[in-house]
């Protein structure tokens, strides 16, 4: 993952002194723990160093740690008295009722996005699709991760309605680092491609009960692969 340093203060070449919006920088930072956290650089348990953490992004901790607090809103952080920050770690149940849920999320978000979306904005998913094609036959799966997440958001976005897209984006930010795990498995990242294919097919016909099925048949075999993944990595019982 490419880190950009955050620095709260930087000199220009004029040696004038220009100040990051102190009300941005904790978001910024956030938003590199999050995809710190989706790419598995700081995996479920794994304790929040403030000291690394603050070294790596070139930042001082009192915005690090309004960007704790910023992840612990959004459960993606635990803080804990004397313990500090610790990326959530989800059980097997509440993966698997997290997938369910936003599998139905996203169906409902394909139904009502055939009834709303405008030619452009399919034209603009299509073309996302492609470039998302291309990162997968690369296997670049940073770049496909991010181009996915973001056609998953515009079909989101295309169903006009404020309330699913709030609480299809709490769900979703739980399970972002589930997701980008899921497609591990060669031949499940292959199946994965293949059904948003379809999916963009589906949206262009406005057919909004395949697009729906379809996306939570997509949900339902990422939930799985993250389970069966997690079965993979336990420890085996002690005999």
């Amino acid at each position: 993952m490419n880190l950009t340093p955050l620095l709260p203060e930087a000199t220009s070449p004029t040696g004038s002194v220009e100040t990051t919006d102190r009300r941005t920088l904790p978001s910024t930072i956030a938003q590199q723990l999050r995809d710190m956290i989706t790419e598995g650089e700081l995996p479920p348990g794994a304790r929040l160093n403030e000291r690394s953490l603050c070294d790596k992004l070139e930042v001082s901790r009192t915005p690090l740690r309004e960007a704790f607090r910023l992840l612990a809103a959004e459960g993606l952080v635990n803080l804990q008295p004397n313990r500090g920050a610790q990326v959530v770690a989800l059980s097997p149940q509440d993966i698997r009722e997290s997938f369910e849920v936003l599998g139905g999320l996203e169906a409902l978000s394909g139904e009502l996005a055939c009834e709303h979306i405008t030619d452009e904005e399919i034209a603009e998913i299509r073309a996302l699709t492609f470039e998302m094609q291309a990162s997968h036959a690369r296997r670049n799966m940073p770049a496909y991760f991010h181009v996915n997440r973001a056609i998953h958001d515009r079909i989101n976005a295309a169903a006009r309605n404020q309330l699913l897209s709030n609480v299809y984006q709490n769900i979703n930010l739980r399970v972002q680092s589930l997701r980008f795990r899921s497609n591990l498995n060669a031949e499940k990242w292959d199946k994965a491609m293949s059904e948003h294919l379809e999916m963009v097919d589906a949206l262009a016909a406005r057919d909004g009960l395949r697009l729906g099925r379809l996306m939570r048949q997509h949900l339902r075999r990422k939930g799985e692969a993250v389970l069966e993944a997690l079965a993979l990595e336990a420890p085996a019982p002690a005999g």
